[in-house]
């Protein structure tokens, strides 16, 4: 059965693989496309984890893990010139 849902209108998940290509190209690329884009992120992001009645840690644990993966990564090029390195 055919859905009723437009293409553009369609969630990621919602996207059969066939499909993908032409609802990547249907996206707003445009600055004010992907501020936006970012903007219903966050928004997600705070209502899910952060702005919840009975709060806990791990909306910024989250955040502290995403932070140290990523310093890691622009890191790696000088730790691993280091590690071969010999200090005696």
């Amino acid at each position: 059965m055919a859905s009723l849902v437009p293409l553009k209108e369609k969630k990621l998940m919602e996207v059969k693989l066939g499909e993908l290509p032409s609802w990547i190209l249907m996206r707003n690329f445009t600055p004010s496309g992907i501020v936006g884009a970012f903007q219903r992120g966050y928004d997600r992001y705070y209502n899910k984890y952060i702005n919840v009645r009975k709060g806990s840690i791990s909306g910024i644990n989250m955040v502290l893990a995403a932070y140290v993966v990523f310093s890691y990564c622009i890191s790696y090029k000088e730790l691993k010139h280091e590690r071969r390195r010999k200090y005696h």
